[in-house]
């Protein structure tokens, strides 16, 4: 069977303007099909739990729903604001998006992505987990399906 590589950024938000919910949402729905790639948590510790956390979601809700009822991303967003003590203000999300657009790999982590592409661990390299973790994304895409 083959399996995918999520390619939503974290930098991605939907209707609700969260950033990272696609891709929770994308994850967690390859991981219950059998089809997300190796080395990807359907819901993992990092930004999986920031969003969840952020937001006042019960993670095993969240999983349950997603790998129960398949719904589409439009129905996701729709379940998300149907839970109780959803924290969807503009403050909450505005507070949730800075800490995920403001999260920084550990040094080993930015220099592991980065030679792994060929990028100098320069001033001109992007210091960001969001950006860092595209790159890494493309780069699994590339071997695994454009190579």
């Amino acid at each position: 069977m083959n399996t995918i590589v999520p390619l939503i950024s974290s930098g991605t938000a939907g209707p609700l303007g969260v950033i990272h919910l696609p891709r929770l949402w994308l994850k967690v729905s390859l991981e219950a099909r059998g089809k997300l790639a190796p080395g990807y948590p359907g819901a993992g510790k990092g930004y999986d739990q920031m969003v969840i956390d952020g937001l006042g979601l019960n993670r095993d809700a969240v999983i349950n729903y997603i790998k129960s009822e398949r719904p589409n991303y439009a129905q996701f967003e729709a379940w998300v604001k149907n839970q109780p003590g959803v924290k969807l203000a503009k403050d909450s999300v505005d507070s949730l998006n800075a800490s995920i657009r403001g999260y920084i790999h550990d040094d080993a982590t930015r220099k592991g992505i980065l030679s792994a592409n060929g990028i100098a661990d320069d001033a001109s390299a992007p210091r960001d987990a969001v950006n860092l973790n595209n790159l890494d994304d493309w780069k699994e895409f590339h071997e695994a399906v454009l190579k």
